[in-house]
């Protein structure tokens, strides 16, 4: 009888994901047999949870090892992004805890929840093969569909839920259709089989089946960076869902489909490297400048922050048209800080709103910055960081990833993305008019920082400040990540 042989298994490789998978079931047992209302003790439980599993990635750092016959990777590129996803969920948990009480949604499963999605990013981060980018996508996507329509009472984050749902699983077709021709065309489904396959049947580039499939898979990680046109999703998803769950959205998620997208497109179709550059070039000019023109009308500041964060993903879609070692680093470094700045911006406006999010709009800010002199002047931070003033980090960032687009010979893009950026300088600093030359019309008492969101808050206004003044090490660390 012949004997099959069993291929090695290190699960060293995928330690993280196993270690918070573990924490998430176990907090769901806490959360079952640990009676009373107060389910605080979960997020601080899942936070040290977090801290294990972020000694755990960053313990791999350094030379890369695959494992599963090749199907998932340790490597600087997916430790990099694996403590983004970390960061970011610790975040949105800190900032959960007060608005969840505040609109009487506080049960405690969305904290597993939260830590599955964080596996789901992990796994797209790490996985070299197409078939563990989608289990991963889909382990991402299903908690979030979750989380947008947490709160069961408000009308808002029930049609939040339902479209992320639909959308998503539109989006999801034509990603996995993409994938499916793509093993028709190679006969395999790992991305370095597939490069492998290509580069020894130069043919296979002009294959119709190949291409399309290439634009699918393409097609299908737009809609999950939410680029133009493909984010008709975002603002009604962003405005509706709780506030915590919008930030958390917006940053770990957004850097999952990044890392995706750039580790496949770069390995899976090197051939065609020049139209797809190409492509996202196009997309990069799309999405920047839908974004920003329509936030410049958007008086939710919510959908205001949904339409920059499309925007954003233009800035991030600058780097990756270079298709350069500087243009993946400040990928890199522009998700890390703005995870930060971002999720920041989200908690102070936790702070502010009321039950049912019924003062959320631009105008309602009217005299904050003389009521809440140091919230207000946080805020501010976090908004001329998502603006690109020095000295912060997102005036670093995106000089890195239009600096990358130069070298590459994409002054036109570079220019285009300037230009962008200096147009959103509008809709924010009307936020701070009315915080800071406007009269008050609330006293706004009941925004008083938590503990929990003073430490966010605290946390990324440092880190904000800390990558714009001194970016040195982290920038290291990214150009060391992109070394495949």
């Amino acid at each position: 009888m012949e004997t099959i042989a069993m291929p090695a298994i290190n699960l060293a490789v995928i330690m993280p994901e196993i270690l918070l998978s573990c924490i998430a079931m176990v907090l769901l047992l806490v959360n079952v047999f640990v009676p009373g209302k107060n389910k605080a003790y979960l997020g601080y439980l899942s936070i040290i949870g977090l801290a294990v599993t972020a000694a755990s990635a960053v313990g791999g750092w350094g030379p890369s090892v695959s494992a599963f016959n090749g199907s998932v990777v340790q490597d600087n590129y997916a430790i990099f992004f694996k403590v983004i996803f970390i960061i970011s969920a610790a975040l949105a948990i800190l900032i959960a805890d007060r608005y969840m009480v505040q609109e009487d949604c506080n049960q405690g499963e969305l904290y597993p929840m939260v830590l599955f999605a964080t596996v789901g990013m992990m796994l797209m981060a790490s996985g070299t093969d197409l078939m563990v980018i989608f289990l991963g996508l889909e382990l991402l996507s299903i908690p979030l569909y979750i989380l947008a329509g947490w709160n069961r009472d408000n009308l808002a984050s029930n049609e939040a839920g339902l479209k992320y749902f639909l959308l998503g699983a539109f989006s999801t077709g034509f990603l996995l259709y993409g994938m499916a021709l793509t093993y028709g065309a190679t006969g395999s489904t790992k991305i370095q089989a597939i490069s492998a396959y290509v580069m020894g049947n130069p043919g296979v580039a002009s294959n119709p089946l190949f291409i399309v499939g290439m634009l699918l898979i393409a097609v299908g990680f737009s809609f999950k960076i939410a680029a133009a046109p493909f984010h008709m999703w975002t603002p009604d998803v962003y405005q509706g869902a709780p506030t915590p769950m919008t930030a958390f959205m917006s940053a770990g998620p957004k850097a999952a489909g990044f890392a995706a997208f750039i580790r496949v497109m770069i390995f899976a179709f090197p051939m065609l490297r020049a139209e797809w550059s190409d492509l996202l070039w196009i997309l990069a000019v799309l999405t920047m400048t839908v974004g920003n023109i329509i936030a410049l009308s958007q008086d939710n500041v919510k959908r205001m922050l949904a339409y920059s964060s499309i925007a954003h993903a233009g800035y991030a879609l600058v780097g990756f048209a270079a298709v350069n070692a500087e243009g993946a680093a400040g990928i890199l470094f522009y998700m890390l800080s703005y995870a930060f700045m971002n999720i920041g911006a989200f908690g102070v406006i936790v702070l502010i709103t009321k039950k049912g999010e019924i003062n959320g709009n631009v105008q309602d800010l009217a005299g904050f910055g003389h009521k809440k002199p140091l919230l207000a002047m946080v805020l501010s931070i976090f908004l001329f960081s998502l603006a690109g003033m020095p000295p912060t980090a997102g005036f670093i960032g995106k000089f890195y990833l239009f600096s990358a687009a130069i070298k590459a010979g994409y002054v036109w893009l570079a220019i285009i993305g300037v230009l962008n950026s200096a147009a959103s300088l509008y809709y924010y600093l009307r936020v701070m008019v009315f915080m800071y030359m406007k009269d008050p019309t609330e006293d706004f008492e009941w925004a008083g920082a938590t503990p929990a969101i003073a430490v966010c808050l605290l946390v990324a206004v440092g880190a904000t400040l800390v990558l714009g003044v001194v970016p040195g090490t982290v920038l290291e660390l990214a150009q060391k990540a992109v070394q495949f």
